[in-house]
């Protein structure tokens, strides 16, 4: 039974990818932070982050995103109306069985998730992503690989929004069967740099930068059905 549903669910998400992807200017959707167990801060970038990439993206690349985001548990059957959803945070970060196969049904029927490391997330969404896809290990993209290459160009991967260790900013990948389904950013705080000027008082110019990859990710997440 749960299988049939996760099918039915993951159907219907196809159907909404593929029509937003003939046109920005199909009825608004809204896309979503996952909510998540463990004791991590799944709601660090919770007040402006998503909704200025909305913002951002509804002005500069023709979306339709409700300006509302979501707040979704990774178990919900309430993910699959999310054709996008954001996970970041500091801390540790557990998915049960049951939230892994929601999870991967999600990402498998068309669903794109998008990891920001907060600084301390690593360790633990690596092993839990092990539970989602237990097949897959993430890699390295090229910065010629087309998620950098959207409506702006990233010649050198992800933009560096904070320091941590002096380590450079680096964008992973799981890929299934062909497809693109999860974008890794490390050392780099994508999240936070979508954030308004008061909470972490970035510069414009890195604030500008994180908003352009993020729609990058928003905009081929959405033409690659």
């Amino acid at each position: 039974m749960y299988f049939k549903k996760s099918f039915i669910a993951g159907f219907c998400l196809v159907l909404i990818l593929v029509t937003s992807s003939f046109t920005f200017n199909s009825p608004s959707f809204k896309i979503a932070l996952l909510k998540y167990s463990g004791g991590g801060d799944w709601y660090a970038n919770l007040e402006t982050s998503l909704p200025n990439l909305i913002k951002f993206c509804n002005q500069n690349i023709g979306t339709n995103i409700d300006p509302e985001q979501g707040v979704v548990e990774v178990g919900s059957p309430e993910i699959f109306n999310y054709p996008f959803v954001h996970i970041t945070g500091h801390g540790n970060i557990i998915f049960s069985t049951q939230e892994a196969e929601n999870l991967r049904s999600y990402l498998a029927g068309g669903g794109f998730l998008h990891i920001s490391d907060n600084y301390g997330l690593d360790v633990f969404i690596r092993r839990e992503m092990k539970k989602v896809f237990p097949e897959l290990d993430f890699i390295e993209l090229p910065f010629s690989h087309p998620v950098y290459h959207q409506a702006f160009d990233f010649n050198n991967g992800p933009p560096k929004v904070h320091e941590h260790e002096g380590k450079p900013a680096q964008g992973f990948g799981l890929v299934w069967k062909g497809r693109l389904v999860c974008f890794y950013d490390y050392e780099c705080d994508l999240g936070d740099g979508w954030e308004d000027y008061e909470v972490h008082k970035d510069s414009p110019e890195i604030h500008i930068k994180a908003l352009k990859m993020g729609a990058n990710l928003i905009e081929y997440a959405f033409n690659q059905q």
